[in-house]
C-alpha cells in the first residue's frame, strides 16, 4: 500500500492521527492516510510564515520557474495520478486524465503572468506608482469534485505573487493532493507550500487562524457563509467560489439535435458534481418535447460504472453523504415532476445513480429551487423568453448561465441580462486561465484566473513621491 505523508516545513511527515479513504465505486477502503492534528496545522502555518520573507523576495522569474517545474513533474506522473484520482474521486478515467492535463495547462498559463509597476502619474509635481505586494500566508481549502484542478486554480497565482501556502484537501479526496505534496517537497523551498488533511474539523481553525492572511475557498454557499464569518475575526482577505444553479435558456428555433448533446455533457460531467454544471434548463414550448426526448435518449445511452472500467461515461457520486442527498432530490422529483429517463439507484455496491431527466416540473420544486449537485436534471417549459429570463434570475445564486438559439442578437440581449458571473451563448462550461472567473450574488466573492485573479493574492501598495 502506498505510504502517504503530510507536507509540513518541507518535510514529509506522518499525521498525529489517521483516516480511511473510501473508493466510491466499491465502498471499500482504498487507503489509510495521515490526518493532521490542530498542532500540525499550527506547525504548517508557522512553517509558511517562516518561509515567506525569503520566498517573497525571490525574483518573480525564479518563482515562475519553480511553478513550471512542478507542472512538468505532474505531467510526467499524469497516468498514475489520473488512476489514483479516479479511485478516490469516482469520475471516469477519461475525465481524470483530462483533469490532470488541465491542471498542468492552468499551472503553466497562470504562471506566465507578471506584476509590473504601474505608473499612475508622472508629472512635474509628483510620481505616483502602483505596486502589488504579497499578503503572507494563503490558506486554500479544496473541495472533493476536482481535487487537483482546483489547486491549480489557486496555487500558481498565490505563489507567483510571493505568498506561501497551507493547502487542505477534502477529507474524502486527499490522496492525489498528498502525492502532489511529495513532488512539491523536491521542487519548492521548505515551508513554501504545506499540505494538511482533516475530517472537516480543521477548517474553522484555519479560517480564523491569525497567522493566515487570506483564505481561498471553493465549496458550498452554506460553508462559504461560515468561512466568511470566521475570517471576519481577523478581517482576512477571502475569495469564495461557491454554489450555482446554472440555467440555460433554449430559445425557439434552436436545433434540438445540436442543443441536447451540449446541455447533456454540461449537466452530467463528473456525475453532475460541477459548480458550473447545467442544473436546470428552460426550453421554449415549441421545441420542449423534442429536447426532452433527445436528453432522455442520451441519458439512456450513458454507461454508469466504475470509472476505471473502459467505456464508463458516468461514475458514482463521490461520497455517501452526497449520494443520500441526491436520492432525496430523486424522491422529490417523483412527487413534483415526471421522470422520463433514469431515476434509479444502481443495485450494487458504490454510490451509483443513473443520469435522470425530469420533465413537467415547476420552479418551486426542490430539484429546481436548490442546487442538486448530482446527475438529476429538471427541464422546464416557457412561452415567453422574458418570463424564462425572470425565472432563471429568480435564485440566490449567480455563478453561470447560457442562452441557446440561432438569433445571435436576441441571444446576446438575454445573455447580457442574466444575473451571473459568466454567461455563454450556444455553449456552456467554457473557461480558461486567461478569462476572469467569479460568481454573482451568493455564488461567491472575488475573482479567479487572469490578471484580476492574480491581484486577489496581493495588497495594493501606492508609492507617492514629491518632485
Amino acid at each position: 500500500m502506498t505510504d502517504y505523508k503530510l507536507l509540513i516545513g518541507g518535510q514529509l511527515v506522518d499525521g498525529d492521527l489517521t483516516m480511511d479513504v473510501v473508493n466510491p465505486a466499491t465502498e471499500e477502503i482504498l487507503a489509510s492516510c495521515p490526518r493532521a492534528s490542530e498542532a500540525q496545522l499550527d506547525a504548517a502555518v508557522a512553517a509558511a510564515r517562516a518561509a515567506f520573507p525569503t520566498w517573497s523576495r525571490l525574483p518573480i522569474a525564479d518563482r515562475r520557474w519553480m511553478i513550471e517545474t512542478l507542472a512538468d513533474r505532474i505531467e510526467a506522473e499524469a497516468d498514475a495520478l489520473a488512476r489514483l484520482l479516479t479511485q478516490e474521486q469516482g469520475k471516469p478515467l477519461a475525465e481524470s486524465t483530462a483533469e490532470i492535463a488541465y491542471t498542468v495547462f492552468f499551472m503553466r498559463h497562470l504562471a506566465r503572468h507578471d506584476l509590473p509597476v504601474k505608473v499612475i502619474e508622472d508629472s512635474e509635481t509628483r510620481l505616483v506608482e502602483q505596486h502589488r505586494r504579497p499578503l503572507g500566508v494563503v490558506g486554500a481549502i479544496i473541495p472533493w469534485n476536482f481535487p487537483m484542478l482546483l489547486i491549480a486554480f489557486k496555487a500558481p497565482l498565490a505563489l507567483l505573487a510571493g505568498n506561501t501556502m497551507v493547502i487542505k484537501p477534502a477529507p474524502t479526496t486527499p490522496l492525489t493532493t498528498l502525492k502532489l505534496g511529495e513532488m512539491m517537497a523536491h521542487i519548492l523551498p521548505p515551508g513554501v507550500v504545506n499540505i494538511v488533511t482533516d475530517m472537516n474539523d480543521l477548517g474553522p481553525r484555519m479560517t480564523a487562524h491569525p497567522g493566515i492572511a487570506k483564505i481561498s475557498f471553493t465549496g458550498s454557499s452554506e460553508t462559504g457563509r461560515k468561512v466568511m464569518a470566521s475570517a471576519a475575526e481577523t478581517i482576512k482577505r477571502i475569495t469564495l467560489e461557491l454554489g450555482g444553479n446554472d440555467a440555460p435558456i433554449v430559445l425557439p428555433g434552436a436545433d434540438p439535435d445540436t442543443v441536447a448533446p451540449g446541455l447533456f455533457s454540461a449537466a452530467f460531467m463528473n456525475a453532475g458534481q460541477v459548480c458550473l454544471a447545467v442544473k436546470r434548463v428552460y426550453v421554449h414550448d415549441s421545441i420542449y418535447d423534442a429536447v426532452v426526448d433527445r436528453l432522455a435518449r442520451l441519458a439512456g445511452e450513458a454507461v454508469v460504472d466504475d470509472g476505471l472500467k473502459q467505456g464508463t461515461t458516468v461514475g458514482p457520486l463521490q461520497n455517501r453523504q452526497q449520494f443520500e442527498k441526491v436520492q432525496g432530490f430523486l424522491e422529490s422529483a417523483r412527487r413534483e415532476g415526471r421522470i422520463v429517463a433514469g431515476g434509479t439507484v444502481e443495485p450494487r455496491p458504490g454510490y451509483f445513480i443513473r443520469p435522470t431527466i425530469v420533465a413537467d416540473i415547476d420552479d418551486d420544486a426542490m430539484l429546481v429551487a436548490q442546487e442538486q449537485f448530482g446527475p438529476v436534471l429538471p427541464v422546464l417549459r416557457f412561452d415567453d423568453p422574458e418570463d424564462a429570463l425572470a425565472r432563471a434570475n429568480a435564485t440566490p445564486w449567480g455563478l453561470g448561465g447560457s442562452v441557446w438559439g440561432p438569433d445571435r442578437d436576441r441571444a446576446r440581449d438575454i445573455a447580457l441580462r442574466m444575473e451571473a458571473g459568466q454567461v455563454w451563448i450556444n455553449k456552456h462550461l467554457d473557461f480558461g486561465p486567461n478569462i476572469p472567473f467569479g460568481g454573482a450574488k451568493q455564488s461567491g466573492i472575488g475573482v479567479e484566473f487572469a490578471e484580476e485573479g492574480l491581484a486577489e493574492f496581493t495588497q495594493l501598495h501606492i508609492l507617492n513621491e514629491a518632485r
